[in-house]
């Protein structure tokens, strides 16, 4: 995976593990990856949508001048197996997610490679849609790990709780919960 099995695994979370990781890391930090940006660019046909009703999570998506603020989360030693083989059944059920190990800078200025699961620009899950259609779509899909206007909820409301300000997430909250209304 990293071909460096003896210095940390760290993990970096932009969506989902912001709130949900499914360890416990042994540290946890706010960090940044340059040259990608959050993005409800994939298609979700397992865990928040369907083949038939696709929902929509978030993937880093290569863009030039761009930057990602997430989580850095650093896995104890002891459980660095069992957490790379559990993200890999996770993250890459269906392929659209391809794994990277990527630089990334720590809150604290440290520089640390971390496990990334970026979005396969050529994978038929791979989309841009409008932000009316994206709301429409989070509003009213429902895949294996729940509905899509949680996903949608979780992630913004800690991206609020880190100080992290996204006027598109915040965008579609609105109007998901205007959708959901109705």
């Amino acid at each position: 995976m990293t071909g460096k099995e003896h210095s940390p695994l760290w993990v970096f979370g932009y969506g989902s593990l912001l709130w949900n990781p499914g360890f416990e890391p042994e540290e946890a930090i706010q960090a940044r990856l340059d040259g990608f940006h959050r993005s409800f660019c994939m298609l979700s046909i397992h865990h928040r949508g369907t083949v038939d009703d696709p929902g929509l999570v978030l993937a880093l998506d290569r863009q030039d001048g761009a930057g990602c603020t997430g989580v850095a989360f650093r896995v104890a030693d002891a459980d660095r197996e069992a957490v790379i083989t559990a993200l890999r059944e996770r993250e890459l059920v269906s392929s659209a997610y391809l794994e990277a190990v990527l630089p990334i800078t720590l809150h604290d200025g440290r520089m640390v490679e971390a496990v990334t699961y970026i979005i396969d620009p050529d994978h038929e899950q791979y989309c841009h849609l409008p932000l009316e259609t994206q709301a429409q779509m989070i509003g009213r899909a429902v895949g294996g790990r729940g509905p899509n206007t949680e996903y949608l909820f979780n992630t913004a409301a800690h991206l609020t709780q880190m100080g992290i300000c996204d006027d598109e997430m915040a965008w579609l909250v609105g109007r998901v919960k205007a959708i959901i209304a109705d």
